[in-house]
């Protein structure tokens, strides 16, 4: 059978769900046999996330092969449940690189370099990378940012291209499109869709599907004129409703009928009937009423909560698990520095300090550490929360009144955190961390071997700093165990607390191998450790 490309656009406005929608649509294929592979085209001209702001970018979602990759990724693997690698996510900055150096390295003979061939080549050639990696039935390919953005366009002239080069009955186009509700006269306009359909067809792009975004409910009506006026079958235009539970999406999806009008359109036949009845009861689970526990995120972007999207999920993932309801309490670290915000820390059952790079902020950070050591709180530290953990707990416990990470203070007496040996000779910023899956061995009788319930675990690290072991022997001397560590022994991996009920920490970032089915071990153990905590 030949590969089949869904492309999926978007129309209005940008964060319409495209990622969710194709994350969703790629999950019913799954189950239906058809073996998935889903791609991510970001038209920006950096050359990747990793660098940027996440007020900007939101959350750097960390693939096992160290590649930081846009956010969408996280609900491809949380939603299809694979594993995806770096040919999954590419953006402009590197089409534009790679084509630059091959033009310095004199590979194009002198020839003028354009847009079109030579972008849109590179494009389709790395679109097509993924069909021929994962030996994929179905891709599903999602462009960044908006039809009509400047940016986007050799993108989507290269997937004109690419329907025309692999045959039309190949490719099918979903427009993923926001409809926008006028408050004064009470109804839902269709106008911006029509022009955001015009002008992917003034590129040579017809689509084949409308998915119709709401806060408000779609009438028959408006979807007959939707398929009149943008040329599309009526069976084709399809409502999606904002809903309150993010994985209800493949079951209204499904509902629809989307999955078995688009193979139908691609002359393809399931092995298999989907199974959706544990996406069924995951959501009733999550309806069901349930005792709360309060869970405070200590962080520096929590304006922006896509900044910390995954650790949300995992905690949501691991209060089912335990079957109560995890309210996410945002406290910006900065804010405890001021003596606000304290209220909510001190009515929480659990504390998390999440990942993060910088000096704002940290001191607030520390403040919350110290907090949760001393009042028995139940806390979990994500990678610099890890490194925060130790920092507070040598001044607190230690009394190195200076212990600090050389990342905030260069001159530090105390460096308990100090950069990677293999990081001092560096100076590009730019994917040059530890990125990506890496061995973790688990000590005995700790609390994380507990939780975990293995010897040997892969994690997914982005950090450049580390625990300095000059200073093991004396935290350990004091009440800290290091509960995981690299196989040679050498890098701390994960620090716990011997006399707290849950203070555990990890220099990697477990959130990114969470999944609604299957929460992550150290955030179940944060839950359970909560509970216990809420019902005293």
């Amino acid at each position: 059978m030949a590969t089949k490309y869904l492309f999926f656009t978007g129309g209005v406005v940008s964060s319409v769900g495209k990622g969710v929608t194709a994350a969703a649509l790629g999950l019913t294929l799954k189950e239906r046999g058809f073996k998935v592979a889903v791609q991510k085209l970001d038209p920006y001209i950096n050359v990747d996330p990793g660098t940027m702001s996440p007020y900007q970018h939101g959350e750097v979602y960390v693939l096992d092969d160290g590649a930081e990759t846009d956010l969408d990724l996280g609900h491809y693997e949380r939603f299809i449940d694979i594993r995806l690698s770096r040919v999954s996510n590419f953006t402009a900055g590197q089409v534009y690189a790679e084509i630059i150096q091959k033009e310095r390295h004199g590979d194009y003979l002198g020839g003028t370099i354009q847009v079109i061939p030579h972008i849109t080549n590179e494009i389709k050639r790395r679109v097509g990378l993924v069909a021929k990696t994962t030996e994929a039935d179905v891709v599903l390919v999602e462009v960044g940012g908006t039809v009509g953005d400047i940016e986007s366009q050799p993108f989507l002239e290269a997937l004109r291209q690419i329907r025309n080069e692999v045959g039309r009955e190949n490719v099918f186009f979903i427009h993923v499109t926001w409809l926008p509700y006028i408050g004064a006269t009470k109804e839902l306009k269709t106008k911006p869709t029509q022009h955001s359909v015009a002008a992917l067809r003034s590129i040579g792009i017809s689509p084949n599907m409308i998915i119709a975004r709401s806060d408000y409910p779609v009438t028959g009506d408006i979807c007959d004129k939707i398929a009149l006026f943008c040329d599309v079958e009526k069976e084709a235009v399809v409502p999606m409703l904002t809903c309150d539970v993010l994985y209800e999406v493949p079951l209204l999806i499904e509902k629809a009928g989307v999955p078995d009008y688009i193979i139908e359109k691609l002359g393809i036949k399931s092995t298999r009937k989907p199974e959706m009845k544990p996406w069924q009861k995951l959501v009733d689970n999550v309806r069901k009423p349930k005792p709360t526990v309060k869970i405070a995120l200590v962080g520096k972007y929590v304006e922006l909560q896509d900044a910390y999207m995954s650790v949300r999920e995992a905690v949501k993932h691991a209060a089912l698990s335990q079957g109560v309801e995890a309210e996410i309490c945002w406290v910006h670290s900065a804010d405890l520095e001021k003596d606000k915000g304290w209220d909510i820390v001190q009515g929480a059952d659990g504390i998390i300090i999440p990942g993060g790079f910088g000096s704002r902020g940290i001191e607030g950070k520390i403040m919350a550490a110290r907090y949760a050591r001393e009042k028995k709180i139940p806390y979990l530290g994500l990678c610099l929360g890890m490194q925060l953990m130790c920092i507070e707990f040598a001044r607190g416990v230690l009394e190195l009144e200076d212990a600090n990470s050389t990342e905030f203070d260069h001159g530090t007496e105390s460096p308990v955190i100090d950069l990677m040996n293999d990081q001092r000779s560096i100076t590009d910023l730019g994917g040059t961390m530890r990125l990506g899956l890496y061995p973790c061995v688990l000590q005995p009788d700790t609390k994380a071997s507990a939780v975990y319930g293995l010897e040997r675990v892969d994690e997914r690290h982005r950090h450049r700093f580390e625990f300095n072991n000059a200073y093991k022997s004396q935290f350990e001397q004091a009440g800290m165990i290091f509960s995981g560590l690299s196989p040679d022994g050498r890098l701390v991996e994960i620090a716990e607390l011997r006399d707290h009920p849950y203070m555990v920490a990890s220099q990697f970032h477990p959130e990114f191998l969470s999944r609604p089915m299957k929460p992550h071990p150290l955030f179940v153990g944060l839950l359970k450790a909560a509970k216990v905590r809420g019902n005293q």
